[in-house]
């Protein structure tokens, strides 16, 4: 029977095609859509971007009908808080956390030995309930964590997705801590592809992030999909700076205020920022940090070594008060230092968007932000060390506030239409979904075998033998 099966596509396609229904369809009809368990280090009450990233991708996908859990660890970097509920249930998510405590989670070896003992807890967790989700969803969060997903896939079968926050080793090699022909380089390089090449799906956050892991594992490329962060625009809106009592109490509601909200750490470029305050020191520009990390200190210091009067530096800000301090400035920058282009996403971009503020990005010029800012319209991208160029532009916004409201209006409504929770959820789900990976990988077996022309019982071997790997059930 199966040998009469000829190579035209009308033929084989419609063959495979049914057998992928008929063993999943029953499965799927009366059930939520598909169960999922999300790993990450940072979740609330922490203030990290990528835990409240990922608490509001949870409730989008549970208002979709998709059964989610949550396993993390105890607060870092929470306000007054260092201890959280082992389980609870929000808003239908389950959340359940690690017993291990942060340990001298401001430092890098401190964040490493976390990053270990979280990687082992959740091993131990994925083993007593490896039979209650369809997928995985693994962060780098910390950076290692998907090794346990490559050995849940290994020894019970697990199919899981890769969410790349920041690509590793790169980090480590770009700051210098290892070189790049270190042993440990090469040996985590294997292993990333040994990871990426098992996985069913790899979500990374921008278009550059995908270009670096294809130059070197052009064998994942189908396997990547490019997913953007969010910002909720329900959440954050556009409030004037003399109707923000936010800006009121911190005395930046007068002056055309540059704001850099969020982590200011070793793959943002301070350098290029701290050279165009400098050269408006003279002028009524007022330049507001918020937030922390490695450059936030090292910033004040050189304020007051330079004697720059027009800095001002507050710490993060509780939840309840981004919607404020996000729209308490006229323009906000957004930086990636020199050769972190595609190692890092900076997250805060899509927030600054919501609150409907011009942008200022200082990026590389292959960057993927020069290509979405002219999109939105939203602002302008400099180069790396062009203090001068980023100080002219502050002047230009300064002198016209009018343009620099048209840009922010821009940007939300670019905002709007491509980057909130429920579009940037759905992808997420498109992705996630054990019956479309499934879908999108036959459709791929199918197209390379017509390609290779392959006869009916090579064909039929071919996808069987392949399948097995994949874990597709073609029974």
């Amino acid at each position: 029977m199966v040998q009469n099966l000829s190579s035209p596509e009308s033929t084989i396609r419609p063959y495979f095609w049914k057998k992928f229904v008929d063993n999943n369809a029953a499965k799927n009809l009366t059930r939520e859509k598909f169960s999922v368990s999300i790993i990450t280090q940072f979740y609330p009450p922490d203030y990290a971007a990528t835990g409240q990233l990922i608490e509001e991708l949870a409730a989008q996908l549970r208002e979709d009908n998709i059964q989610v859990n949550i396993f993390t660890g105890q607060p870092a970097y929470a306000f007054k808080q260092n201890k959280a509920p082992k389980v609870e249930q929000i808003n239908g998510v389950k959340v359940q956390r690690s017993r291990t405590s942060q340990l001298f989670s401001r430092r890098i070896l401190g964040k490493a030995i976390n990053g270990v003992l979280f990687s082992v807890r959740t091993a131990l967790h994925i083993l007593r309930h490896r039979n209650k989700n369809d997928v995985l969803l693994v962060t780098t969060a910390p950076p290692f964590l998907c090794i346990v997903g490559y050995l849940a896939n290994f020894f019970f079968g697990i199919p899981y997705v890769c969410l790349i926050y920041d690509l590793y080793p790169d980090v480590a090699t770009e700051f210098g801590l290892i070189s790049a022909d270190h042993p440990i380089t090469r040996f985590w390089h294997w292993l990333n592809f040994r990871i990426w090449f098992r996985a069913k799906s790899i979500i990374v956050l921008s278009e550059t992030m995908k270009d670096r892991i294809v130059t070197r594992h052009p064998q994942v490329e189908s396997k990547i999909s490019v997913i953007h962060n969010w910002a909720d625009a329900d959440l954050i809106k556009p409030i004037s700076k003399q109707d923000n009592w936010f800006a009121c109490k911190h005395g930046i509601d007068r002056q055309f205020t540059v704001l850099y909200s969020g982590n200011l750490g070793r793959c943002h470029d301070l350098e290029t920022i701290l050279g165009a305050i400098e050269l408006l020191k003279e002028e009524p520009v007022n330049f507001v940090f918020i937030g922390a990390g490695a450059k936030h200190k090292l910033c004040q210091q050189k304020a007051q070594k330079l004697g720059l009067t027009n800095c001002q530096f507050l710490p993060y800000q509780d939840r309840i008060n981004l919607p404020y301090s996000l729209t308490a400035c006229d323009l906000a920058l957004v930086s990636i230092a020199p050769n972190m282009e595609g190692v890092v996403v900076p997250s805060k971009l899509y927030g600054v968007m919501a609150a409907g503020r011009a942008i200022a990005a200082i990026c590389e010029p292959h960057s993927y932000l020069r290509n979405l800012i002219a999109q939105a319209g939203c602002g302008d991208c400099f180069n790396n060390k062009d203090s001068q160029g980023l100080a002219n532009f502050i002047l230009t916004l300064a002198a016209n506030p009018s343009q620099a409201v048209a840009m922010g209006a821009a940007g939300r409504k670019f905002l709007e239409a491509n980057f909130t929770p429920k579009i940037i959820a759905k992808q997420y789900s498109d992705v996630l979904d054990p019956m479309k990976q499934d879908a999108r990988l036959l459709n791929s077996l199918v197209a390379c075998a017509i390609a290779q022309q392959l006869d009916g019982a090579e064909i039929v071997h071919s996808f069987r033998k392949i399948a097995q790997k994949a874990n597709i059930n073609t029974r």
